[in-house]
């Protein structure tokens, strides 16, 4: 009797994912059993049991929305900017020698430089709010764009782009229908660790410019001595990134299947 591939594909797909759920139920169980037998204190590390009721009791009292849309808006405003920022960044020093030379260095500059410590200048320059938000978060997020396009569009095979010269296309169509088809997945890629680290500039952005957002609660419940909020606030940020996270390796299996499926 032969196996049915489609089966075979899901159950091969289901196991590891009851591994990692069976793995993380483990850890939480290891977690509160420490805390317990331990006895530490719940200011230093709160049981998974209290950070459970913290979030549940906060987020059914409606205390978390407007810090959780507060955090999404710059986010993905943050995100938008700094991906198309790099995108098209990536493109032209892809395409010209001379703009890589003379631009390259600043933006290796741009980002070698802490965030945390631009910070303070961007709530200088431009208040406390959203907008230092979103410039910080598109900052962080802009590099990984940018490089894996470049790296990816200067990979093209010869031969392939020999032949698209020999057709007289011009650089336009070979950029759009040669260099940029080849080089998705790398472009993907660098938006898969664009989309993490946007929530980390977001995050760390309202640390130190926004009384709302969820990096704001977690400098607010340090102020308050309540860990178990700060630990709930964490769940919530993993939470997003890897919803985020998950959306992105959906939009590249979208992207990529006409040429996965090609025969």
């Amino acid at each position: 009797m032969k196996n049915d591939p489609l089966k075979t594909s899901t159950s091969a797909t289901a196991s590891p994912r009851l591994l990692a759920a069976a793995l993380f139920v483990v850890l939480v169980a290891l977690w509160e059993l420490l805390v317990r037998q331990s006895g530490i204190s719940a200011l230093v590390l709160p049981a998974p049991s209290a950070v459970a009721t913290t979030l549940l009791t906060q987020l059914g009292n409606g205390y978390f929305w407007p810090h959780v849309r507060a955090t999404l808006f710059t986010l993905l405003l943050g995100l938008a900017a700094g991906s198309v920022t790099g995108l098209l960044m990536g493109m032209a020093l892809a395409e010209s020698a001379l703009l890589e030379r003379v631009f390259k260095p600043y933006v290796v500059v741009s980002q070698v430089v802490p965030k945390l410590a631009l910070a303070p200048l961007f709530v200088l320059w431009f208040g406390f709010g959203a907008t230092s938000i979103v410039l910080i978060t598109a900052l962080i997020c802009f590099f990984p764009l940018m490089e894996n396009t470049l790296t990816a569009l200067k990979q093209v095979d010869p031969q392939r782009l020999q032949l698209f010269q020999m057709l007289g296309a011009t650089r336009m169509q070979t950029l759009l229908r040669l260099k940029l088809p080849t080089g998705l997945p790398g472009i993907l890629a660098g938006l898969r660790v664009a989309v993490v680290l946007a929530l980390v500039g977001a995050v760390v952005g309202e640390f130190i410019g926004a009384s709302k957002g969820l990096g704001a609660v977690i400098i607010a419940s340090q102020g308050m001595m309540d860990t178990s909020l700060m630990f709930a606030a964490l769940v919530l940020i993993a939470a997003i990134g890897l919803l985020l996270y998950q959306a992105t390796l959906l939009l590249e299996h979208v992207l990529l299947r006409p040429y996965t499926d090609r025969p």
